[in-house]
């Protein structure tokens, strides 16, 4: 008998829903004050009121109907779920369905929800059956959050009217249950017959896939340093896939930082489908690129795809679910099809996917991440890919920030419209003065920093939360400010969400910038929130070409006593690699505008010999934009491009697409170090002869570095290195790794900065760079580089 396992809600929702597409009674922002609200009626009902009551129904259809048949085995589905209360009285028994709201209660009738009457009865013919009653009484008590009032609302019903309305949502989930099942199976067989898609495993993939594997059967955590070229992205897919197979995972969520390398998962995963391989992928896509409707609002009252979402996006999902990738042109294909919004789609369509690829934050980001999967936890396995990024996002996703002149502004703007919430932008506004003044009194520098919450501000805040909150749920009026004031509700939002995680790893920074003042709750070791959110999931594997030193990456991504490490060789010869360092120039900042033409020059010896494609890398946009114009001028011959600030998808594919198999030319594009062709980009064989990195890749110093050097070093001792020479590193190793991409592949680097010879530096060198030559004159460099390219002629 197989048995597959749902929650009350979830029936309910996905066979009753009904509806536009809208924010629900209650914000994310009041779900603490929800949970206290359910207990103080729990602990106030009596004696007689027995609080989370654990129920659980098995249904299969009777022997011989058409859903039956459609499975060789037996199907079972096990419904199951917590009644908030259980009255017991003499003569019957009562299911309590509570449900917080912000709204007023003279906005609530009896009939206000359908699905919150569904979930009570759902839970009273579990209860009746239990304990054989042939009555239940439901009732619905709505808890009114601000003024601490409750409404209630009361049916009755015989247990044979229960049964048929319980069986009757049963046996409509069923149909869909079987189609499910008769997919895991199919899936399943798939899985295990789909063989590695290469004759032979690269050297170190193999031991990566078993770890991978065993890390996931044993619900473990894996920190993985797999060099470049070694098939991070399959070495991981592969073995969680087979996991999946032998029940140790139910769900893959594949997570990166940027859109490139969500595309390398994708090619990996249509390659192992192109094998036999038989899986349902998702690529979640951003919001603000999927909208059909940007210029509008998220409303039902504006938006034709919020409206009527819930009437007909069922039929969407087992429309598409016959798709064996929902890609971001499929999604938007069937969303069209079907008049959904594509968004919400997407995330609709996530709960029938075995592998999703994401970003970061639908995992980590307390703002966003995906409360239908996380809330409450599950068997899912999250392969975290570059992980070495997962530092600064996850810093910056626990973090949060406001600045004093737009909620002035805001203010201003509401006066004519609305009093109410033009008295709570006031003490909002107020409070940030207060601040503002303190902030100027500390110091000329216009910085501070304290290690307590602003308490005034966090009160006007949640104070404007609940009147934009009702302000919204009343008032459809379309002022011109309207989308100001939602914006600024989300900051309120995340900016007190931050603070009740607000711990001796933060500090309360404070700031002024030429036009504003600005206060940060600024996170400034990530560990702690970084385990609970990977404590959500089974089990996780954080992968990366540089996680070196581990202790470091383990310490601050959220690493256990307990996590396994691995740490893999690189996979290709050493000798196709000629690693050059130049040590006769500093790159420090002070000293730059001196080295322009020394850098220059460098580069062109860097090139000279061999026509072919390089990558320069700089550590600013004003070095490289001041290197690049002395370099165009004096190398007429070479074609040289240069990365802008804000590329396009379009524009960052073309900028790649320059780099061609067997060039006629020499090209040599100027690049940022950790930008967008920093990492996750393959220009494999001639398409990349060479990459010339300047500098040691630091991050510029600043207060919010210097907290962060300043926290450290009183933690560890290592202030230095976890501010600025482990990330700095890590982007220089990663430029570098850009050079050799497969077996066959030959290439030249040149490290620019007098740095990389001191002991500090040379000790984070990897493993395989055996062999340091040192081009300190434009002749050595191109003697150098002449004899190395000389022995593959």
């Amino acid at each position: 008998m197989t048995t597959i396992k749902l929650s009350v809600r979830d029936l309910v929702e996905f066979v009753l829903r009904k509806g536009d597409l809208q924010t629900g009674s209650i914000s994310p922002s009041r779900l603490q004050d929800g949970i206290k609200a359910h207990q103080y009626i729990q602990k106030t009902s009596g004696a007689d009121y027995l609080a989370e009551v654990t129920l659980s129904y098995s249904y299969s259809p009777a022997p011989g109907s058409s859903e039956n048949r459609r499975l060789s085995d037996h199907l079972l589905l096990e419904i199951r779920g917590r009644a908030d209360g259980v009255i017991r009285k003499e003569s019957l028994a009562c299911i309590d369905e509570i449900k917080t709201t912000t709204l007023d209660l003279e906005l609530i009738d009896e009939s206000f929800n359908d699905l919150h009457w569904a979930q009570a009865q759902c839970y009273a013919f579990m209860y009746a059956m239990q304990e054989g009653l042939e009555t239940m009484e439901t009732q619905l008590t709505y808890f009114q959050l601000d003024t601490a009032q409750t409404k209630i609302f009361k049916k009755r019903f015989s247990l044979s009217e229960l049964t048929e309305f319980f069986m009757g949502l049963a046996q409509r989930y069923f149909s869909w249950a079987c189609q499910l099942q008769e997919w895991v199976v199919r899936r399943n067989q798939s899985i295990r017959k789909t063989p590695f898609p290469f004759e032979t495993y690269r050297r170190g993939q193999r031991e990566l896939a078993v770890a991978v594997y065993q890390t996931i059967k044993q619900s473990q955590k894996l920190f993985a340093q797999a060099p470049t070229g070694i098939g991070k992205t399959l070495g991981t897919l592969f073995p969680a896939l087979k996991a999946m197979a032998e029940g140790f995972t139910v769900q893959i969520f594949y997570l990166t930082a940027k859109t490139i390398t969500r595309t390398v998962a994708e090619k990996a995963l249509a390659d192992l489908q192109s094998h036999g391989l038989e899986i349902k992928r998702l690529t979640l896509t951003a919001k603000s690129k999927l909208c059909f409707l940007p210029e509008e609002a998220c409303l039902p009252e504006d938006c034709p795809f919020a409206r009527g979402y819930y009437d007909r996006v069922r039929g969407a999902v087992e429309d598409a679910f016959m798709e064996r990738a929902w890609t971001r042109q499929v999604i938007e294909q069937y969303a069209r099809k079907h008049a959904i919004c594509p968004f919400e789609f997407s995330l609709e369509m996530a709960n029938w996917a075995d592998v999703v690829i994401c970003d970061y934050n639908y995992v980590f980001d307390p703002r966003v991440y995906l409360k239908r999967f996380f809330l409450e936890g599950g068997e899912y396995t999250f392969l975290v890919d570059e992980a070495h990024n997962l530092v600064d996002r996850a810093r910056e996703m626990f973090s949060a920030e406001l600045g004093k002149e737009s909620w002035l502004r805001l203010k201003k703007l509401t006066k004519e419209d609305n009093g109410r919430l033009t008295k709570c932008l006031n003490k909002v506004n107020t409070a940030l003065v207060k601040e503002k003044k303190s902030c100027t009194e500390a110091g000329s520098s216009g910085e501070r920093v304290e290690k307590e919450l602003p308490g005034k501000l966090i009160q006007a805040l949640k104070q404007f939360i609940k009147e934009t909150e009702h302000f919204l749920k009343i008032n459809d009026q379309p002022f011109p400010w309207r989308e100001q004031l939602v914006e600024h509700y989300f900051q309120a939002l995340s900016f007190t969400r931050t603070a009740e995680s607000y711990n001796e790893r933060y500090v309360t920074y404070q700031y002024l910038t030429r036009e504003d003042f600005k206060i940060k709750l600024f996170c400034l070791d990530p560990s702690m929130r970084l385990k609970e959110a990977l404590g959500r999931g089974r089990s996780a594997v954080l992968f990366s070409a540089t996680l070196s030193p581990m202790e470091y990456f383990m310490n601050i991504l959220g690493g256990e006593e307990t996590s396994y490490k691995l740490s893999l060789a690189s996979p290709f010869p050493s000798e196709n690699l000629c690693l050059l360092v130049n040590d006769r120039i500093s790159t420090k900042f002070k000293q730059r505008a001196a080295t322009y033409d020394q850098v220059a020059e460098a580069i062109k010896a860097a090139i000279l010999y061999k026509k072919g494609n390089y990558l320069v890398y700089f550590p600013s946009y004003h070095y490289m934009n001041e290197v690049y114009s002395r370099f165009r001028e004096q190398n007429p011959a070479a074609e040289v491009i240069c990365q802008s600030s804000s590329m396009t998808e379009e524009e960052r594919e073309d900028f790649l697409e320059r780099f061609a198999h067997d060039p006629q030319q020499t090209l040599v594009g100027f690049v940022l170090m950790g930008g967008i062709f920093g990492e996750g980009i393959d220009l494999m064989g001639d398409r990349l002869s060479g990459a010339v990195v300047v500098g040691v890749g630091l991050p510029q110093v600043c207060m919010e570095r210097e907290i962060i050097r300043s926290y450290f070093e009183t933690i560890t001792g290592l202030g230095f290195e976890f501010a600025y020479l482990y990330p700095g590193m890590n982007k220089v190793l990663q430029a570098v790794g850009r050079v050799i991409r497969t077996e066959n592949d030959q290439g030249v680097v040149l490290l620019i900065d007098e740095r990389f010879t001191k002991t500090s530096y040379r000790r984070l060198f990897p493993k395989e760079w055996t062999k340091v030559h040192y081009g300190r004159t434009a002749d050595s460099i191109i003697t150098t580089i002449k004899s190395f390219w000389n022995q593959f002629n």
